[in-house]
């Protein structure tokens, strides 16, 4: 949690952050290409991945998390999950399948191959959209705030 001017009030709860952020943030990926064989899927995934960096936020400052991110990267980063889709998409077209015929594809486990880039591609837009919307909220939050404490 962040106080006044940034300032970091719990040493216990940044590094339980620092210690369990790559844990979850496996499981996410593990969701995220585990869609097909079991629970999971890119948009839980994304999910997953999304919430270690509104933790992180929550730890370590909003401010400072998003200065460190840059939402101009997670636009980027969103959109180029939608393009890794529709190159999936249109792939399937280039070698005589369907939009998203993955069995047309024509290499030994290709589909395989083809659902996981799909599900990548899933998990990086719902993460990143995600992530910069918690940002928009929270920025949204303190302009509210500091308007209440202007008031007479």
């Amino acid at each position: 949690m962040s106080g006044e001017g940034g300032t970091v009030e719990s040493v216990v709860v940044t590094k339980t952050v620092r210690l369990l952020a790559p844990f979850v943030l496996t499981f996410g990926l593990f969701t995220t290409f585990h869609g097909t064989s079991s629970v999971g899927g890119g948009f839980q995934g994304g999910v997953v991945v999304a919430s270690v960096v509104v933790t992180f936020a929550f730890a370590f400052g909003v401010g400072q998390t998003d200065a460190w991110l840059r939402s101009s990267r997670l636009r980027w980063l969103a959109v180029a999950g939608v393009y890794l889709v529709l190159l999936v998409a249109m792939g399937t077209l280039a070698v005589g399948g369907a939009v998203l015929e993955v069995t047309a594809v024509p290499l030994e486990k290709g589909a395989v191959y083809a659902v996981e880039l799909v599900e990548l591609g899933i998990a990086t837009t719902v993460a990143a959209t995600i992530v910069v919307l918690f940002f928009r909220l929270a920025a949204g939050s303190g302009a509210a705030a500091d308007r209440q404490r202007r008031k007479p």
